[in-house]
């Protein structure tokens, strides 16, 4: 055949099996006649070692002149290096958001997904991260392909959950269980947040060659300032008092007690297993908290009731399970709501206790650094890595801030709120370290006014 045309391609007869008529003008362009009688234009190289063939399109939809100029530009492109039908083959196996999330789902099961610090995302993380994949990602982008995405995307995607276009109440597995999906500026943040991660995780596997989701603006997360005065941590100790009347909230009692006390976020106090409590170095020593491995210095007040509390039978949890002793107490969020329902305290949550209790330790003049050490914010010093004990400042800040909380939640008024600057209160406090005789003997003693601490 000298040269496909439009003559050429309409006299073109049926034969019982396919085949191909080549152009003599333009090595490489073809024309395939099928058995059926369509007609399609085609080019034909090779690469790697074979021959491959790539479609250009439909006699009929194209024209022989169109498919002309559009061979020449593929085998212009094919003699720079480019292999059309190879490219073609892989976009057509491009996966889906969907596809990309299970991929995602797996390893991070398997633990080779790394969150904070370098270490495997802790269940609970792993729990939050499926959540937002089913009930936000998936719905609004699951069936996209992944090379597709572009920056407009992720913010349709942060829009349309702010909106709360995601909002659903669904049953879980667990018995009576809903899963009440709520949409906000928080949950946008998160999963947008998580999105981003995911497809910096596509790229890492030469899935994309650029992550989507970089720079997107985010909405800030409201900043949490609230935090108790000291009449309301009256008020908290009377409304806690009423409710250990009742055995079944003994346990959410104690544990919105020992919250307060130390500081410590909600999972770690309900989660604390016996095999992490140092009663001789005063400390918790966390196994697995947010920050990883975690020591934590604890108040007296704080060791005399955990040494209360301990069992004589041997036990996990400190507070375990009511139907599996060897789980964690489940039910701390209902009773927690319970408890505080109709008082004026309802608004509080056991965070605020958290940053009451960072405020209370700021008040009595302890530094930053002492109340990121006894709250377990993340430090990132090589040097604390290595720090495996206590030094008797910290144990003292914890004494000093537990058992100022303590005497609030007794009902004490106090009269000072910068213990660490009182210099009568260190003098007295030095003599007797020391052992120097009777403090009462000395000038400054004669002047000083006990600080009254917790009993």
């Amino acid at each position: 055949m000298a040269k496909i045309n439009k003559r050429n391609v309409d006299a073109a007869v049926l034969r019982e099996k396919d085949y191909f008529l080549w152009d003599d003008e333009l090595p490489g362009f073809g024309l395939r006649v099928f058995a059926s009688g369509k007609r399609s234009y085609l080019v034909q190289y090779r690469a790697l070692g074979r021959t491959r063939r790539f479609t250009i399109g439909l006699h009929g939809i194209w024209t022989p002149e169109m498919a002309r100029k559009e061979a020449k530009v593929l085998l212009g492109r094919i003699a720079q290096g480019d292999n059309p039908a190879e490219e073609k083959h892989l976009d057509n196996k491009a996966i889906t958001v969907k596809e990309l999330c299970d991929l995602y789902l797996k390893d991070l099961e398997d633990g080779l997904i790394l969150g904070k610090g370098g270490r495997p995302k802790r269940p609970g993380t792993i729990v939050s991260d499926t959540g937002r994949i089913h009930r936000h990602i998936v719905p609004l982008i699951g069936t996209r392909r992944v090379k597709d995405l572009t920056k407009a995307d992720v913010n349709k995607v942060l829009k349309d959950v702010m909106a709360g276009k995601t909002r659903q109440n669904v049953k879980t597995k667990k018995l009576r269980g809903r899963s009440i999906v709520k949409g906000g500026a928080g949950t946008a943040n998160r999963t947008v947040g998580l999105l981003g991660g995911i497809l910096t995780y596509a790229k890492d596997q030469g899935i994309i060659d650029i992550n989507p989701a970089a720079g997107v603006k985010k909405p800030k997360d409201q900043v949490r300032t609230r935090r108790l005065t000291e009449e309301e941590y009256r008020r908290f100790g009377e409304i806690l008092d009423k409710a250990g009347r009742n055995p079944n909230y003994a346990m959410t009692v104690e544990i919105a007690r020992l919250i307060a006390l130390t500081g410590a976020r909600r999972s770690e106090i309900i989660g604390l297993e016996w095999s992490e409590f140092d009663a001789d170095s005063s400390c918790l020593r966390l196994h697995d908290s947010k920050e990883g491995s975690s020591v934590r210095p604890i108040g007296l007040r704080v060791v005399e009731r955990l040494e209360n509390l301990c069992p004589e039978e041997e036990r996990t949890y400190l507070f375990p399970g009511m139907r599996k002793s060897d789980q964690a107490f489940g039910g701390f969020p209902r009773q927690w709501k319970a408890i505080f329902k109709g008082t004026e305290l309802e608004w509080m949550t056991a965070h605020v206790l958290r940053h009451s209790f960072a405020s209370i330790g700021n008040d009595l003049g302890f530094t930053e650094a002492t109340i990121s050490a006894i709250i377990g914010h993340s430090r990132s010093s090589v040097t604390s890595k290595y720090i495996h004990t206590l030094d008797t400042a910290l144990i003292m800040a914890a004494d000093t801030i537990s058992g100022y909380i303590h005497g609030l939640l007794n009902g004490m008024a106090f009269k000072h709120t910068a213990y660490a600057l009182d210099r009568q209160s260190r003098q007295a406090a030095l003599t007797r370290f020391l052992g120097l005789g009777d403090v009462e003997g000395s000038d400054e003693a004669n002047d000083a006014q006990p600080i009254p601490m917790a009993a």
